[in-house]
């Protein structure tokens, strides 16, 4: 998962944020003659090391589809100046015809620019067929919107929660029930705390929209805006999922709901955390030092996703030497995901030839192209142990997709289209709400409320 700060998005950028993008020849097939302006492209983010990754996966699409050049175009930015950049890119007449897009700017998409996939998985129903049953309905709920399909996912990342297994035999603490409570997670911190010497965080988290407060809201059965659904959306579920209840047609997200006594509950409880010294003050310390911290024993839990088994083996800290659990119970056990997939540029005059790119991108073969290293969870449920087992992952690695199986309320972080605003509202009231001691909740939430109704009114 991309770390999930965010900037203002209008006014970043002029018609100069297309010279921010790159592009790579070996991708294009821009040194072979007739394979330049009419190559079908695909805005990515990230940076040329990134863009290179996927030379296996335009190749192999290649194969199939020799009379589609592809020139993939690598957009540096996190979420926030990722979209901006690919928006200013439309209004310079320059847009891209595919977007990789995480849940973050689906809506945003969506709205302005995205052109739904209804008419092209109707059409091809049969094919998708084995996709759909391979991945969880859940992650299709995330990418619709007002009744359409805006995006197939190809990657997810639920926020679990990890510990330090080294922390946790000091303490003499044994692997949390899969159905461990609140009170369990505070015992657990204490006793860790007490066996500690030196510098130690029973727990660790940072301040943003994904893994840091929302994950304690959803396990009791509350948010920072009301979750409703959108209607329509059968021709979908009916077809595609029809043992399971439908869902509806997407998140509508219109107001907000941090009064609600279920997130003053929430936040209570982050409170407490605080308070008793068993976890930081989330506005310390970013993501960026986590992993060392982790690595080194000086924190004992932390949320993360699947993401961060490439990060942990890139710091050379084994398998065995953490493992994952899922979030502490409250009055449910439900979790939040953030996913990704490709979206179709509606100005594109290559929608079919997009299709295709969509297509093959999460069929077996291009999704083993596409995620290839252990820095996601697969959408498609049956290629998870190719990436986690074998010890490449964590013992218990299945908690992973078992998140939206045994726990299938399990939703997407709270992404509207003025998303950034929303997140950044979040952001802002956060440490002054759980740091006031317990009187100070309330107010804090008070002032978060105010501030989340200007963000989804626009202001």
């Amino acid at each position: 998962m991309v770390e999930l700060r965010r900037r203002a998005m209008v006014g970043l950028l002029g018609l100069g944020a297309v010279g921010t993008a790159i592009s790579w020849p070996r991708l294009t097939g821009g040194d072979i003659p007739g394979r330049g302006e009419d190559a079908l492209t695909v805005a990515v983010g990230g940076t040329a090391q990134d863009a290179a990754a996927r030379q296996g996966l335009v190749d192999g699409f290649q194969k199939r589809h020799p009379d589609i050049p592809v020139r993939v175009v690598a957009i540096q930015g996190q979420d926030g100046d990722f979209f901006a950049k690919i928006l200013s890119m439309v209004a310079a007449g320059n847009a891209p015809d595919v977007v990789h897009l995480a849940t973050e700017g689906t809506q945003l998409f969506a709205e302005r620019m995205a052109a739904p996939l209804d008419e092209y998985v109707r059409r091809d129903a049969a094919e998708l067929q084995e996709y759909f049953d391979d991945v969880h309905p859940s992650l299709i709920e995330s990418f619709m919107y007002q009744g359409s399909l805006f995006q197939l996912p190809d990657n997810f990342n639920a926020a679990n929660i990890y510990y330090n297994t080294a922390a946790f035999e000091r303490a003499g603490i044994e692997r949390p029930a899969d159905d461990w409570t609140i009170e369990d997670f505070f015992d657990i911190g204490r006793r860790l705390q007490a066996s500690a010497d030196g510098s130690f965080l029973p727990y660790f988290w940072n301040n943003r929209l994904w893994g840091g407060a929302i994950p304690w809201l959803y396990v009791n059965d509350a948010n920072i805006i009301r979750e409703e659904k959108f209607p329509g959306g059968d021709w979908l579920w009916e077809r595609f999922y029809p043992d399971h209840e439908p869902r509806g047609g997407g998140y509508r997200w219109r107001q907000a709901d941090a009064l609600n006594e279920h997130t003053i509950e929430s936040f209570e409880v982050l409170e407490r955390m605080v308070s008793e010294g068993l976890a930081a003050n989330p506005a310390q310390g970013g993501g960026n030092e986590l992993v060392s911290l982790f690595a080194r024993g000086s924190v004992g839990m932390t949320p993360a996703g699947g993401f961060w088994v490439h990060g942990l083996k890139e710091a050379g800290f084994a398998g065995d030497e953490y493992d994952v659990t899922y979030f502490p119970k409250m009055r449910s056990q439900r979790h939040q995901f953030g996913a990704a997939g490709h979206c179709i540029v509606g100005s594109s005059e290559r929608k079919d030839e997009a299709w295709e790119w969509v297509k093959y991108c999460v069929s077996t073969e291009g999704m083993r192209l596409l995620r290839n290293k252990p820095d996601s969870s697969v959408a498609r449920r049956s290629l998870n142990a190719e990436l986690y087992g074998a010890g490449v992952g964590p013992a218990h690695w299945e908690i992973f997709y078992d998140t939206l199986d045994q726990h299938p309320t399990t939703g997407a972080i709270p992404a509207p289209p003025q998303q950034a605003k929303v997140e950044a509202a979040l952001i802002k009231n956060v440490t002054a709400t759980i740091t006031r001691g317990p009187s100070g909740v309330r107010p804090g939430l008070e002032t978060m409320q105010r501030d989340l109704d200007l963000a989804l009114k626009g202001l």
